[in-house]
């Protein structure tokens, strides 16, 4: 662990993991059969009396994993599997409510499955709701009731948690805590995130439900400057994980690495003194004691290998857009306009790291990571601002661009034509995607390459990146 993650903007306050003794005390998760969650009317007849008679399964054993198929098959199961079975952020009630799916506005399949939460059957006669899987963020439902795993998801997540807060019986402080927990960087100057946990619960309400789907606060990061989720499908071919490239990639190992901590092991780490769910955040719970999902548990080394093969195996689903005369044009206007020093095929991303305005890279920086040495503009704030703020965002690859959305590192623009649309920069400018909570209006600045060009141009580049 040593040397996987990078420093934080905040050089001092970036993160001390568990030791390896505190982390091997904790227990692995146990793996028990899961089955899907139908929307209220579309339940098949007589389903949840079934599920009450089903029998706790338990469904991961690695000794039956012998070839790469074996493992990959294994690593989807994990990838959907929930790690939380105490409504984190949904429960049973939510999802057998239609008012939920209302207020969610929440995408479903074509057979009425909410595919971003599982039932789990962990004693008969007890159906529980299971939250928290991979694939609860990564799972996108395209418009026809398709589903793509691995893809940019579009679970309506902080809108959910919105709902959860909202509720009459969901105390004030509870909610203070919970988006403490989630965002707090103390170690930040004014930190905006920790100024928001002390606010009323209807402001933290409003600032969950600013976040569109597609975006997500996870924890460490922040609803004030929500990160869009990543596309996993290429995800081998990257160099560094998370949206400022905390996370270093350079073999199947760290992509176990970066699920271990994203499956909640980072709410245990120490940020210059403040540990997210310690003890008054200053100590840390014996192991496996803490009550904060994700925290007394973990995944074996045997499931991290699994769901690392898994992601590693996800492949693009079959492009509708193809090439023709104004997306051939297209291309010669991409790389014209220079896009390739960034966006370099065939990966369409150079997979190095661009610093943004306001930090100064250090001087070791360059000889230790891959940086590309010019900011392009875009908001600071996840970046500076955050528990995994670095002071550089990495350069995210086009492939796939199409099925994708929104658009930049927080989501502010909802179509890829929106990139390319020069009124973005102006302060009466109307965000297609993220405004944040009581905001009308504000410029979507940075990335301000191809905003020059004519409408048939920028068409033919549209074009082009679309079939990708």
């Amino acid at each position: 662990m040593a040397d996987f993650e990078m420093p934080l903007a905040t050089v001092k306050a970036s993160p001390k993991h568990v030791s390896t003794d505190y982390y091997y005390k904790l227990p692995e998760r146990v793996i028990y059969k899961s089955y899907p969650v139908y929307a209220p009317g579309r339940e098949p007849k007589g389903y949840w009396e079934w599920l009450q008679k089903q029998e706790p399964e338990v469904v991961f054993d690695p000794s039956k994993l012998k070839t790469e198929a074996d493992w990959i098959k294994a690593g989807e199961l994990l990838f959907d599997a929930p790690i939380d079975i105490d409504g984190a952020i949904i429960s049973n009630d939510d999802v057998r409510d239609p008012a939920f799916y209302k207020y969610t506005n929440m995408p479903l399949t074509k057979d009425g499955v909410m595919p971003y939460a599982r039932y789990v059957v962990s004693q008969k006669g007890k159906v529980l709701l299971g939250n928290l899987a991979c694939g609860m963020c990564h799972t996108r439902v395209n418009p026809d009731g398709s589903v793509l795993k691995g893809a940019q998801g579009n679970f309506p997540g902080d809108r959910a948690t919105a709902w959860l807060v909202r509720r009459a019986d969901f105390p004030e402080k509870a909610a203070q805590f919970l988006t403490g927990a989630l965002f707090n960087a103390p170690f930040v100057k004014d930190d905006p995130n920790s100024q928001l946990s002390q606010r009323s619960k209807d402001e933290i309400a409003k600032a969950f439900d600013a976040v569109p789907p597609g975006t997500f606060g996870r924890q460490g990061t922040s609803i004030l400057f929500p990160p869009s989720v990543p596309d996993l499908i290429g995800v081998k071919d990257r160099t560094y994980l998370d949206h400022g490239g905390l996370a270093r990639h350079r073999n199947i190992g760290d992509m176990m690495r970066y699920i271990a901590v994203n499956q909640a092991l980072d709410f245990l780490g120490n940020y210059d003194g403040y540990i997210p769910v310690g003890i008054n955040n200053k100590t840390l719970p014996e192991a496996g004691k803490s009550r904060f999902v994700g925290t007394f548990d973990r995944h074996s080394e045997a499931q991290l290998y699994a769901i690392a093969k898994y992601v590693y195996s996800l492949k693009p689903p079959v492009n509708p857009n193809k090439p023709n005369d104004v997306s051939k044009r297209g291309e010669t206007i991409f790389i014209e306009q220079g896009c390739v020093s960034c966006h370099t095929p065939p990966l369409y991303t150079n997979n190095m790291l661009t610093p943004v305005d306001g930090f100064t890279v250090p001087e070791d920086h360059p000889k230790k990571y891959d940086i590309f040495d010019i900011s392009i503009g875009t908001d600071p704030g996840y970046t500076l601002k955050t528990r995994r703020g670095t002071g550089y965002y990495k350069v995210p690859s086009l492939k796939g661009l199409w099925y994708r959305g929104p658009f930049l590192h927080d989501g502010s623009l909802a179509k890829l034509d929106d990139m390319l649309n020069p009124k973005r920069l102006r302060d009466d400018y109307v965000p297609t995607g993220f405004k944040g909570a009581d905001v009308t209006t504000r410029a979507v600045r940075g990335h301000e390459f191809g905003l020059d060009l004519s409408a048939t141009d920028r068409n033919a580049l549209l074009a082009f990146l679309k079939t990708l």
